[in-house]
């Protein structure tokens, strides 16, 4: 089926009233048959409900839409999109290992894999996305993970993904992919052989500010890639935790389950049902407003290109643009809602973010309302000077996060805040 069908309909079978809308099952635990039924459920012999940390009938209507737009074969919801990226490494790598990531990503994922994970032992080493190629002098025998994003927040930059998906396999590394900022509407990762993709759903997935989580995707056919790998040997070997479960033995998606019966379970990172019951509503209209963030986006990108106090315009769908080449392979529809542009200083930055009326100055992204943020003073602020120029966020640069109204009414009032 098409995208925007699978949008609709799929991961829900009516229940037995006949529901056209997902119901809400706000609900903490689930009534056995009977004490056989509860142990046959907690050892997996049978598939079904047991407490909603673990699984929840709307939020596995969500797991499974979600899955479905990514083209992958399964999805775990979590309660932020921070949470979606601790447990894809953290469901990889363990104290003493390492994960390679791209030097340009989001302020928080920076923070959380540079810092944070450090204090867990895991260490993190970075390469420039631009040059793929400085992957493999950092890849040894513990690295468990490469993780980039496939469209860059902020510096806006589209990942050679082919190119790093064939290093990452040369040493049968795990791929995770970032994919908030395209969608699945846009890029599909899964489909050039990443294996797993992470979400904020925060952002485009509710589209309106309404709800905080994230969701985790596995590609279809991963066990390959696990079973007899030595770099995961705790997904090929005899699970303690839980009756001795040898998750690549199991006719289940093993990435994905291991992150629900162990991160899940012990962690609780949940997304709650009502959260989950949103995320469904914003996917409903999803490849639609992507179409019109994108052609926003791209008319207020075009504009910034022609006046003269803007240096540079981060867009990819703009010829001039060095990311160009590689929008056109990876990036269908359009290249998204978020651009970012610089100026000359902090000083003319700030008068800029200011002088705005239209433009709401929020850390988020994704909105149907138009977002301005100033990333060097906000999300990347506890970045030094050398830092924010390696991860392509000068002190000048604004980002926008390009919404679903006039354009003619975006374009007027930037222009009056750049020429106030």
């Amino acid at each position: 089926m098409d995208l925007q069908t699978l949008a609709l309909h799929a991961g829900y079978d009516k229940d037995t009233q006949g529901t056209m809308a997902v119901p809400i099952y706000q609900t903490t635990a689930y009534e056995f048959r009977d004490l056989e039924h509860a142990a046959n459920l907690f050892a997996l012999k049978e598939l079904g409900n047991i407490y909603t940390r673990l699984n929840n009938p709307t939020t596995d209507v969500f797991e499974k839409r979600f899955a479905s737009l990514e083209g992958g074969v399964a999805a775990i919801a979590t309660s932020s999109g921070m949470s979606a990226i601790f447990f894809a490494i953290a469901n990889a790598a363990e104290a003493g290992d390492n994960i390679v990531c791209a030097q340009q990503l989001y302020g928080g994922s920076l923070t959380q894999t540079a810092h944070t994970l450090k204090r867990f032992g895991i260490e993190a080493r970075f390469f420039n996305v631009y040059k793929p190629e400085e992957i493999e002098a950092l890849v040894d025998d513990k690295t468990k993970v490469i993780f980039f994003e496939s469209l860059t927040n902020p510096s806006i930059d589209v990942a050679d993904i082919d190119a790093i998906v064939s290093i990452a396999n040369k040493y049968n590394i795990l791929t995770v992919v970032d994919n908030t900022v395209a969608t699945p509407v846009l890029c599909k990762p899964l489909a050039h052989g990443v294996d797993i993709t992470v979400h904020s759903a925060s952002k485009y997935t509710t589209g309106q500010g309404l709800a905080i989580g994230g969701i985790l995707v596995e590609r279809e056919g991963l066990v390959s890639k696990l079973k007899d790998n030595p770099r995961y040997t705790h997904f090929n070997e005899a699970d303690p935790s839980y009756h001795g479960l040898v998750y690549t033995d199991l006719p289940l998606p093993p990435f994905t389950l291991r992150a629900r019966l162990s991160l899940l379970r012990d962690l609780g990172a949940v997304s709650s049902p009502f959260n989950s019951w949103l995320f469904i509503q914003g996917i409903e209209t999803l490849a639609l407003r992507m179409k019109e963030h994108s052609k926003n986006a791209l008319a207020l990108a075009e504009f910034l290109e022609t006046h003269p106090k803007v240096k540079k315009v981060n867009y990819p769908a703009l010829k001039s643009n060095s990311n160009y080449a590689n929008a056109q392979k990876y990036l269908k529809d359009g290249s998204s809602g978020l651009l970012s542009f610089e100026v000359g200083s902090i000083e003319e930055a700030t008068k800029i973010v200011n002088a705005t009326k239209l433009y709401s100055l929020v850390v988020n992204i994704g909105d149907s309302k138009s977002i301005i943020t100033h990333p060097a003073s906000t999300t990347h602020q506890q970045l030094s000077h050398e830092e924010l120029q390696a991860c392509g966020v000068p002190e000048g640069l604004i980002r926008i996060s390009c919404g679903l109204e006039s354009v003619h009414d975006l374009i007027e009032d930037m222009k009056q805040a750049l020429d106030a």
